[in-house]
């Protein structure tokens, strides 16, 4: 009998903090799961620095700021997924990450070599990342 393989879902929950986010992962590890997900993305791939943000994000975030601020700061750099990784993998999880856009994709896929990969559910129908995703030849796991 084949197990279920348990992801806990780290998103963005981390607000862009570095510290925040190694914490998910012990959490994580201590829940029991199998892997950790994250989202990479570079915010000037996403959106213009004037995008305003949804009704229910300036709810929650202050309203003041733009789309782009306020996903510039709950973005992970490079350095920090690189970091993320190793330690996911030194507690005993898989590390993985949704991306939002082909830069990151090439990340995730050739830099830290991901066995699998998650495709974001708001892109379903962005057929130029979906092309890319399967390009990778990689394990892809997709929601609705």
């Amino acid at each position: 009998m084949e197990s279920v393989f348990i992801i806990a879902e780290a998103g963005v929950n981390h607000n862009g903090d570095r510290d925040i986010a190694f914490q998910m992962v012990e959490a994580a590890a201590g829940a029991g799961v199998d892997a950790v997900k994250f989202q990479t993305f570079k915010t000037e791939n996403l959106v213009t620095r004037t995008a305003p943000k949804a009704a229910y994000q300036s709810e929650t975030t202050d309203p003041r700021e733009s789309q782009f601020e306020m996903l510039k700061k709950l973005e992970l750099d490079q350095d920090i997924h690189r970091e993320l990784k190793e330690y996911t993998e030194q507690n005993g999880l898989q590390f993985l990450s949704t991306a939002f856009d082909l830069e990151s994709l090439a990340f995730l896929s050739n830099d830290l070599k991901l066995e699998i990969l998650k495709i974001p559910s708001g892109e379903v129908t962005n057929g130029p990342l979906l092309l890319e995703y399967a390009k990778t030849g990689r394990e892809l796991i997709l929601s609705t």
